[in-house]
């Protein structure tokens, strides 16, 4: 992507660049960006993505979850406090936007916050300054604020449960991360990006994944997205005492959904009629990957993985 870094944005589907290039556009600028999509499609790897294509990049990444936190402790979180500000503050605390200033805030989960603190973060839009709890004294930050949520926030506006003028403020440049299930052209990618982040935490020979998983991988929905998919790869790796991950690796609900996928096809041995049509491609084409691609209409990447995940490389 022209000098641009993402880590994690990992994807060739268009559907990824179409993202990588939003991302890379909006990057250089300040704009407030809302990153919009399900749980676990990589919101915050693309906010973490735009924070270091940025001027600010040198400056502070802030994360906050607005779901994690009760709303009682989430203004205190965000704003900070004054020493007896409330039962509890025995210290002035700063908060989150002091802690990004000449940075990037995060607000993950935006769609959670009630209106009180939406108002607040509005005032910060428009104007950079908040007070903390307890203090009367605006402070002034210098914070870049990027939001993402999978809540509708549009509906949200229109029942009243959401702030129009802070969603216009925040919707200035909206991204949205497709779901795993409409790019899963990257899967090949993201497995074997995941399978080397495991191999090395857990020191194991993990290269790949035999037919069976890689066919139980295209046929799964992946309800958590990309976040379940990193799970079960890090579970499977932690299982695995050989080079490929097989079915038994796989968590009981993926298997259990595999099996009956299987059971109610016609032609149950799909993955060996693909492993046979590929050897034949490659023989007809003396062996020309980048060729052999074009016919399977696959990226030669994807290619390379089947060959692996077939035992073909050789």
């Amino acid at each position: 992507m022209g000098g641009f870094f993402f880590p994690g944005v990992i994807g060739t589907s268009a559907r990824m660049q179409e993202v990588q290039h939003l991302l890379e556009v909006v990057a250089p600028s300040d704009a407030t960006v809302l990153l919009l999509g399900d749980t676990g499609t990589g919101k915050e790897l693309a906010a973490q993505a735009i924070h270091l294509n940025s001027p600010r990049s040198q400056g502070p990444f802030v994360v906050v979850n607005c779901a994690a936190l009760p709303e009682t402790l989430l203004e205190s979180e965000l704003f900070g406090h004054e020493k007896g500000a409330f039962t509890g503050a025995t210290h002035r605390k700063d908060g989150r936007f002091l802690l990004a200033h000449k940075g990037t805030i995060f607000l993950d989960e935006i769609g959670e916050m009630r209106l009180a603190t939406q108002a607040k973060i509005l005032r910060v839009l428009q104007s950079k300054e908040f007070e903390p709890l307890g203090s009367a004294r605006p402070v002034k930050v210098d914070v870049r604020i990027i939001a993402a949520t999978n809540r509708p926030l549009e509906e949200m506006v229109r029942v009243g449960s959401f702030r129009e003028d802070l969603y216009y403020r925040l919707h200035v440049f909206p991204v949205t991360l497709p779901p795993l299930k409409e790019r899963l052209e990257d899967l090949p990618l993201l497995v074997e990006y995941f399978l080397q982040r495991y191999r090395e935490k857990y020191h194991k020979q993990v290269k790949g994944l035999t037919s069976d998983v890689l066919t139980a991988f295209r046929r799964y929905p992946w309800p958590g997205n990309i976040r379940e998919l990193e799970n079960v790869l890090e579970r499977g790796v932690i299982l695995c005492t050989s080079e490929l991950l097989t079915l038994e690796h796989l968590p009981p609900h993926i298997q259990r959904e595999a099996h009956r996928l299987w059971d109610g096809d016609q032609e149950p041995s799909w993955s060996e009629q693909e492993r046979e049509f590929i050897i034949r491609t490659l023989e007809k084409l003396a062996k020309n990957r980048q060729k052999a691609a074009e016919v399977l209409e696959i990226s030669l990447e994807e290619l390379n993985y089947k060959l692996r995940a077939y035992g073909l490389e050789h």
